[in-house]
């Protein structure tokens, strides 16, 4: 495979060049998706790059990029090298593509059956003729009720950002002078402050008004001057003090673009694909960041910057928007996927774009082992192998789970047990919060009765708290939506004991919310632990991206509103302290082979008892088998978005994550130990093959508070 970019680095939008860091389906900012963070290829640079880089320094991420594609044998990497011309060998085929290094001045005829296009202008998709759309499509074409007018605007414009820093003495600071000279020209300039930096500043925006592409140096000009009039104004304007010894230390020489080319698969996502979550045959990756659409005047707009529409929950894209529907050999991923532009406000995030490209290299991969081209894929059936090799690779599909007999994998056919399986009782009571935002504690139910629950809250005063028992309006979203029951308690002075039993039953596995309504003179009981598929969730609104908080959207654009649920910040997130009877018995060691590598209606994973000292997970098969190939799935708390610049990590290893674990044969003969692990992906080839009856996973509990656990486990026989 050759991978050609036109930069020195990789990362797009995501290198040292622009410095915007990596969002998709989860974010810090605020939305209901629940353990959503993109699997596969993307998982393992995120979680590697917190691991080494948990600053979110710009140049250390650009050099993980550089060394992970490098270590790849079969790739061939050109940098700074531009595609100029496609050929082709009929109409609808394209059979080389040329190229030219600027730096060692080298043509290059690249030569393959099929192409991939993630340029996010869609060069090689523009030179061959496939069919593209450029603007927003009207409210008429989609039926999309969010499609804007000419007042707003049909592009999303390009941002540039730069970077300061203290030097510990005054700095004069003197602008170019092509330097913005009145800052009032910016509707919004009293946002402006001497502590934010990079993407921070991504409403400083432009160009979308004119030509995205073909006028792009003519926008870099105007953020030029935005940028460097915006640093004048903060340091001579006499407004901002703490100013003084800042000095610039970095401003982008390239913009970050959001939006040019869309291009036309054989089918286009639409708004209602997104709001409604639907699912699709052909499904092969998801998104879940809001539908963000932005003025096209960006900074010189009276307007927000921003306008979010959040969905309930994640979605669905289809393999039929990752090809061309009229260049039969060439791929689309990243932003130029097919999507109408208020569909596009949602799929253009670099997760989701990581999330498309893996289902496509994958599609590909497929296509040269079977010789057809991306639209056979769904024509003939061969949808099935491809989605089972993506969640193979931990890659996911919401909705789709792994079949446990695809590919040979001897799990499918053991018998498992393990030393011990979590039953949660009770989670133990260390600590207080205060109820100045209400609170929802998340815990897994089966199907039929909800189980009865025991909190702690201490008041200052006697006052009336108000609990409820909720769900979500479907299984598969997180958004407490659905009240079942409403308990309003009388609570005296110190501490009380709250004693809940419900009438309510459950139609299914799920997950239920215990919500205790804000009280600004009552506090909860918390606790230290922390459990694989347990969460607590706080009532709070980003303001920054959520233009209509908790009230009621304008009516007629399609969508309902709903409260915002999201979790604390590592490690500041906190669990309420609960006594459940009977106990949550949702942590079997069955899980392992459910098909399912993360939380979704439940946890998933085998979770071990904290008293058990030893954790071991036992494979038996009738016979002996041949195992060359060993492949483990652990807990890097897929609710952790890992943003790659400025927000700075807490913790640079999960803290579900089993770091050392070691795996047995039948004679109790070590086979293979691992220390030190970080990743969620383990997959362990055995420099030969053995012959057993049975395999044994010992693990060791992440912390003392923290209860060892495991998704996933296939072994395989090559």
């Amino acid at each position: 495979m050759v991978l050609v970019q036109d930069r020195p680095v990789l990362g797009g939008n995501a290198s040292s060049e622009v410095r915007l860091w990596v969002l998709g389906a989860t974010s810090h900012m605020g939305n209901n998706n629940r353990w959503a963070r993109e699997g596969g290829v993307i998982d393992e640079i995120l979680v590697e790059n917190t691991y080494r880089n948990p600053e979110g320094n710009p140049l250390l991420f650009d050099a993980l990029l550089l060394e992970m594609v490098a270590k790849e044998p079969n790739i061939t990497l050109l940098l700074n090298t531009a595609v100029y011309e496609a050929e082709k060998k009929d109409e609808e085929t394209i059979s080389s593509v040329k190229a030219v290094c600027s730096q060692n001045q080298t043509e290059y005829v690249l030569t393959a059956p099929l192409f991939v296009d993630a340029s996010g202008d869609g060069i090689v998709g523009f030179l061959a003729g496939a069919a593209f759309r450029m603007g927003a499509e009207r409210k008429e074409e989609f039926g999309e009720l969010f499609a804007p007018d000419n007042t707003y605007g049909e592009l999303l414009g390009h941002s540039l950002y730069f970077y300061s820093k203290d030097v510990g003495k005054p700095v004069s600071y003197t602008p170019p002078s092509f330097a913005l000279q009145d800052i009032t020209q910016i509707p919004r300039y009293r946002s402006f402050n001497a502590k934010d930096i990079g993407c921070r500043l991504w409403w400083i925006e432009y160009g979308g008004r004119l030509d995205t592409i073909h006028q792009s140096e003519e926008i870099k000009w105007e953020l030029w001057k935005v940028v460097y009039g915006v640093w004048n104004y903060i340091k001579n304007s006499g407004e901002f003090p703490e100013a003084e010894t800042l000095t610039l230390e970095w401003v982008g020489m390239i913009p970050g673009k959001r939006e040019s080319r869309r291009f036309e698969g054989d089918y286009m996502l639409r708004q209602q694909d997104i709001i409604e979550q639907r699912e699709f045959e052909d499904a092969v990756a998801y998104g879940g960041w809001s539908i963000d659409l932005h003025p096209a005047d960006g900074v010189f707009s009276e307007k927000p910057g921003c306008n979010q529409w959040h969905s309930k929950g994640v979605y669905q894209i289809p393999l039929r928007c990752l090809y061309s529907r009229n260049i039969s050999n060439l791929f689309l991923a990243g932003r130029i996927i097919s999507a109408s532009h208020v569909a596009f406000g949602s799929t253009r995030v670099m997760g989701t774009s990581a999330c498309v490209g893996q289902a496509v290299g994958q599609a590909a991969a497929l296509c040269k082992e079977k010789s057809i081209q991306p639209k056979d894929i769904f024509l003939k059936n061969h949808l099935p192998a491809l989605q089972q090799a993506l969640l193979r690779s931990g890659h996911f599909i919401p909705n789709v789970k792994a079949i446990a007999n695809v590919g040979g994998n001897l799990v499918a056919n053991a018998s498992i047990s393990a030393s011990s399986e979590l039953v949660l009782e009770r989670l133990q009571e260390e600590g207080r919060i205060s109820l100045s935002e209400a609170v929802a504690q998340m815990f897994p139910v089966k199907k039929g009765a909800a189980p009865s629950i025991i909190a702690h809250a201490f008041s200052d005063l006697p006052t009336e708290l108000e609990v409820e028992l909720r769900i979500a309006s479907s299984a598969n979203n997180f958004t407490p939506k659905v009240v079942l029951e409403t308990k309003k308690l009388s609570l005296l002075p110190g501490r009380n004991c709250l004693r809940f039993t419900w009438e309510a039953t459950f139609e299914s596995e799920q997950y239920a919310y215990l919500v205790f309504h804000k009280n600004d003179v009552v506090q909860l009981a918390t606790t230290l632990q922390r459990i694989t598929g347990i969460l607590s969730l706080f009532n709070t609104v980003n303001k920054a991206v959520s233009n209509f908080g908790r009230q009621e959207p304008p009516a007629g654009i399609g969508i309902d509103s709903f409260e915002f649920w999201v979790p604390k910040r590592r490690p500041a997130g906190e669990n309420i302290s609960l006594h459940f009877k009977p106990g949550l018995a949702a942590f079997g060691a069955e899980n392992i082979r459910n098909g399912l590598a993360r939380p979704t209606t439940a946890p998933n994973a085998w979770v071990a008892a904290l008293t058990d000292k030893q954790p071991c997970l036992h494979l038996q098969w009738p016979e002996k088998q041949t195992v060359k190939r060993i492949e483990l799935s652990f807990d890097t708390d897929f609710d952790h978005p890992m943003e790659t610049v400025l927000m700075t990590h807490p913790e640079n290893g999960m803290p579900f994550c089993v770091r050392a674990y070691e795996v047995l044969d039948e004679n109790d003969n070590l086979i293979f130990q691992k220390e030190g692990n970080h990743q969620t992906r383990n997959s362990i080839l055995l420099p030969e093959a053995i012959e057993t009856t049975s395999l044994k996973i010992r693990l060791q509990h992440p912390a003392e508070n923290i209860p060892a656990a495991l998704f996933e486990v296939r072994c395989y026989p090559a």
